[in-house]
């Protein structure tokens, strides 16, 4: 197996843009005909979740299929990404996003979402590491059951310059990096167990959301950065950052604060899910883990009556 892996690698390092783009359009199409119940879940999670019609919902979850085996693809991006792809096929959002980052002097735990070209964000903090002259960026993920192919991701995503770790195993590493002011980037979006959630809304359901990287920013005394990376129509990319959250400004109790900063993050990526639905990963059944009875759910607009946000 690891012979066939090698083989997808080397032919992978010839993946452009392009064919990124039309073979994962081609994969997505394939997935959508062969998954029937995928494409039932995603369906019907876009009509609940979105408040749209049927045939609106088949539309966007079609699509949400090609973007995503896109993303798949795109790993094989990484380690091409340098300063002249940024300059020509990433647009900044604001203006002067990747500057903003790199003058700024603390620790930051940057979030985002499957969303849009995902895979390729671990090329552009590994470049903004490099320009800014931190601690190795670091990119905390869950980790794929066979060995094999986890190396294979691992290698590529890493192929830029950031360091991946298992969410299993990564807690002193980050709090070490944040530290120095380093960077430590986390997916916030997925489904998570009871023991790891926190219960809040998310696009109008009940949703447990992953309360890590919280904790790990208020204990770093990091600004939590919502970033993002999605596909314009232009054939290139958008890279989004909104303004963070400073934790060292919040004043409750450690409990309130890592509440506060969990609801920060599901808005930031709730608003990006409504303004790029077919870019989401509309098959993960996100709500599958619920509230039982004694469970506290968190109230939208927790942090908001605390902390305003701070800024770059």
């Amino acid at each position: 197996m690891k012979l066939l892996y090698s083989a997808i690698y080397t032919l992978g390092t010839k993946m452009t843009v392009h064919s990124s783009k039309v073979l994962g359009s081609a994969l997505g199409t394939v997935m959508w005909n062969s998954l029937p119940k995928r494409r039932k879940l995603a369906v019907n999670a876009v009509q609940q979740h979105l408040n749209v019609n049927h045939e609106e919902a088949t539309v966007i979850a079609k699509k949400s299929f090609m973007h995503n085996c896109r993303s798949f693809l795109e790993i094989f991006l990484v380690p091409k990404i340098n300063e002249k792809f940024i300059n020509e096929l990433v647009i900044q959002y604001p203006e002067d996003a990747f500057s903003r980052i790199v003058a700024n002097n603390r620790p930051i735990v940057a979030t985002t979402a499957h969303m849009g070209a995902w895979e390729v964000l671990a090329g552009l903090l590994g470049e903004i590491g490099s320009a800014s002259h931190r601690a190795q960026p670091l990119v905390v993920v869950r980790t794929n059951k066979n060995e094999d192919i986890n190396e294979l991701i691992f290698r590529l995503r890493e192929g830029r310059g950031a360091k991946v770790l298992s969410h299993r195993n990564a807690v002193f590493s980050v709090l070490r990096s944040l530290k120095k002011n380093g960077i430590a980037a986390f997916l916030v979006d997925h489904n998570t167990k009871r023991k790891e959630a926190i219960f809040t809304d998310f696009l109008g359901e009940t949703a447990a959301v992953n309360s890590g990287p919280a904790f790990l920013a208020l204990r770093g005394k990091a600004l939590v950065l919502p970033t993002f990376l999605v596909r314009d129509e232009k054939g290139g990319y958008k890279f989004i950052i909104e303004p963070p959250l400073d934790t060292t400004t919040l004043k409750g109790t450690r409990e309130e604060n890592i509440q506060q900063i969990t609801r920060f993050y599901t808005d930031a990526v709730e608003r990006v899910v409504k303004q790029y639905p077919d870019q989401w990963f509309w098959m993960h059944n996100r709500w599958k883990t619920q509230p039982r009875a004694n469970d506290e759910v968190l109230p939208r607009d927790l942090y908001e009556k605390i902390t305003p946000k701070s800024q770059l």
